[in-house]
């Protein structure tokens, strides 16, 4: 035989096995984590609710407006109690059950005692201030922000899923257990920062209370991710449980200059330098990477996936150049697989004839796990190397979140709850905004991230934005859930 037929043979011959362990490990995969365990989780059943009732109470807060601003000294502290007395004189069977604190001001800790102390207790986070409504913008609404309209199968209103929803929920939830003579063995802690949208120091206030007080979670629960109707990967539910947070950073970008007037400027100025900066900044992107919890989101969804999915996750060999650039296809989807990067503001000249004494740049990073805020900052001194610029964090930097077990109970308990017995694909995910949660590391090792709505792509455009709402659809889920989840855990 000639050596072109031999090399051609031999070819051949890896083509067949590297098919070969293809087809293998296709046919073997199974996804990571307890997932196939959550079937075999006995979920205690929830207490009657009143759906209509609830509705009405969502709708009452909302017209409470525990509104965030950047500055301040433009909230409305006010609000904040008037919302501290609804929440007692709405739920006297849950106030009754539970001692009620208040720490860094206003931020609420309430502490239902379980009747073994030596068990873990149970935290549940739910923040209660909102964002403002962008001035202008309040004609697009169908029903004005802050009335709380209950209406088309929904309640209307700034807060109304990011977060209220979640906190009416515990709440309906809390006083239906309670109002039946429930006790809890394990202690279930519910936590409402009031400033989860400006930094989150009522958080860090409670989890060093808590941590001062021996407290240890069995694990903690708050938003973060939830049940997306129309999940791109396998075209149908899907409910995504976040087990880690990305870190959050600000970096202010200054570049200092002569200033003086426009007419004559030098041969660089300002903000040319500022210019170059932030492009080379920007131009040392990270890696794309698939690994952590996006690749773990990927993995426990293919088997649900279409068959060529399926056969790209079990063979990540060989196909995971090809998984990178399909997720990385839309903004969304890369943002889960590295760090990003992204200039957000600018300040020059208070003036257009006039040269700025210094101009400023301020780049916001959502740090991805397995980078640092440490190694931010150095590549950012590494690009800008050379440039007439100095770098700083504008406030405080964050580290990502570490990364929550996805064979944990608490983990079996929710996927199973977010199955929806049996119906729903559930998968772990990366939050790539912050929560409040990040400042419970101290009290637990296992914290996710998840709310029990059922909502599409675009519906979730509405959090933070214009036609916020809850359908009632959801509103009940999230009461039933729980009431469900505290009966579970703390039975």
């Amino acid at each position: 035989m000639s050596l072109i037929g031999r090399i051609g043979l031999a070819a051949l011959g890896a083509l067949a096995l590297v098919a070969a362990v293809v087809a293998v490990r296709t046919v073997t995969f199974r996804a990571p984590g307890a997932l196939a365990d959550a079937a075999a989780v006995e979920i205690a059943a929830a207490p009657p609710l009143d759906v209509a009732l609830a509705a009405r109470h969502l709708a009452e807060s909302v017209r409470i407006r525990t509104i965030s601003h950047q500055d301040p000294r433009d909230n409305d502290t006010a609000e904040w109690e008037r919302l501290h007395q609804w929440l007692q004189d709405s739920y006297p069977a849950a106030h009754a059950a539970m001692t009620r604190e208040l720490v860094a001001g206003h931020t609420l800790v309430y502490t239902w005692p379980g009747t073994d102390p030596a068990l873990p207790a149970v935290v549940l986070l739910a923040h209660h201030d909102v964002v403002p409504v962008t001035s202008g913008t309040e004609r697009d609404w169908k029903h004005p922000p802050f009335d709380g309209v209950v209406a088309e199968g929904a309640v209307w209103g700034r807060g109304s899923v990011d977060d209220k929803g979640s906190l009416i929920g515990l709440f309906e939830a809390s006083e239906a257990l309670a109002a039946s003579g429930f006790r809890p063995r394990r202690s279930i802690i519910i936590v409402s920062g009031h400033d989860e949208e400006a930094g989150g120091s009522g958080a860090r206030a409670a989890a060093a209370l808590l941590q001062s007080r021996g407290v240890r979670a069995e694990f903690v629960l708050d938003e973060g991710l939830a049940i997306v109707s129309d999940m791109p990967m396998i075209g149908r539910p899907a409910a995504l449980i976040g087990i880690a947070e990305k870190g959050y950073a600000t970096l202010k970008v200054v570049a200092p200059a002569q200033g003086g007037h426009s007419s004559a400027p030098p041969p660089e100025t300002g903000v040319e330098v500022l210019a170059t900066a932030v492009l080379a900044i920007t131009n040392k992107a990270f890696p794309l990477r698939f690994d952590g919890p996006a690749a773990d989101m990927v993995r426990a969804l293919a088997p649900a996936a279409e068959p060529m999915v399926r056969v790209a996750v079990a063979n990540e060999w060989l196909f995971a150049p090809l998984l990178k650039r399909t997720i990385a296809a839309t903004p969304a989807g890369a943002s889960t697989l590295h760090t990003t990067i992204a200039p957000t503001m600018l300040r020059g000249s208070p003036k257009e004839n006039v040269l700025p004494q210094d101009a400023t740049a301020w780049i916001n990073y959502r740090i991805a796990p397995g980078n640092t805020a440490a190694e931010v900052m150095q590549r950012a001194r590494d690009a800008t190397a050379g440039l007439a610029v100095e770098l700083a964090w504008e406030g405080t930097a964050y580290d990502p979140s570490p990364v929550s077990s996805i064979d944990s109970d608490g983990y079996r308990l929710l996927a199973a709850l977010a199955a929806d017995e049996g119906r729903i694909p559930v998968a772990p995910g990366l939050v790539t905004a912050t929560t409040d949660s990040r400042s419970m590391t101290a009290i637990a090792t296992d914290i996710y991230r998840f709310q029990p709505l059922v909502a599409s792509l675009r519906d979730f455009e509405m959090i933070h934005g214009t036609n916020e709402h809850m359908t009632l659809d959801n509103l009940r889920r999230t009461a039933e859930f729980y009431a469900r989840l505290i009966a579970t855990a703390a039975r």
